[in-house]
């Protein structure tokens, strides 16, 4: 499946990197110039973790945001024998 949260639908965004060259007047130069516009993808932080929902517990992809924000219930642990 996709890069998506499975809680807030949070996915992979497309946003674009402007490369530039010179140096900025306030450090004493000329001014910074463009030289050239790139598409790249912004990923979100996502977690495979394993999340209770009633009584079974459920492999998740969350992220990190949802996690931190407890809107997720984990599963507690048991320890054997």
């Amino acid at each position: 499946m996709a890069r998506v949260c499975d809680i807030c639908k949070k996915r992979t965004r497309v946003g674009g990197a402007i490369a530039r060259r010179g140096l900025p007047k306030k450090k004493g130069g000329v001014g910074l110039k463009t030289t050239g516009h790139t598409k790249r993808k912004y990923f979100p932080n996502l977690q495979k973790i394993q999340t209770q929902q009633g009584k079974s517990v459920v492999r998740m992809t969350v992220c990190t945001r949802c996690i931190k924000s407890g809107r997720i219930r984990k599963p507690l642990r048991v320890k054997a024998g």
